[in-house]
């Protein structure tokens, strides 16, 4: 199992959250209509906040799938940000992860809980290395369900 890294990019008025662990590489963030002058995986960092204005990063860390892009105005606490819907709703991606919206709590086979707000996606097609997690592999494997 990966590390639990998370990391934060800042234009000063918005913080944008990074956790690479719940990162099912969706492109979602820098293709099609996202924000290729904000989110860049060919350049380090990855992540260049004033490169957008702050309400177009938001909306677009919004539509992020699993959870691992997330974000909080500096003038709040981030425990105050992104509030968790209040039902908890799993939707199955298509040929990728469940998505989990919402608070849950996940227990491990040895016993060991892990709290998830927002969004959590779940592997489906059992060729995750990061079980119960997505890391992607469905692309690689061309799962189809």
């Amino acid at each position: 199992m990966e590390k639990d890294i998370t990391k934060n990019y800042t234009n000063g008025e918005v913080t944008i959250v990074w956790k690479p662990s719940q990162c099912i590489h969706s492109k979602i963030c820098w293709t099609n209509n996202g924000l290729p002058e904000v989110f860049n995986p060919r350049e380090k960092p990855w992540i260049k906040p004033e490169g957008a204005p702050t309400e177009k990063m938001v909306e677009q860390v919004k539509k992020c799938p699993s959870g691992a892009l997330s974000f909080y105005y500096n003038n709040q606490k981030p425990e105050d940000a992104n509030v968790p819907p209040p039902q908890t709703k799993i939707e199955a991606a298509p040929n990728g992860p469940l998505l989990v919206h919402g608070n849950i709590v996940i227990k491990d086979a040895a016993g060991n809980e892990t709290s998830k707000t927002n969004v959590t996606a779940l592997c489906r097609c059992g060729h995750s290395q990061n079980k119960p997690y997505c890391d992607s592999n469905h692309t690689k494997k061309g799962f189809i369900g």
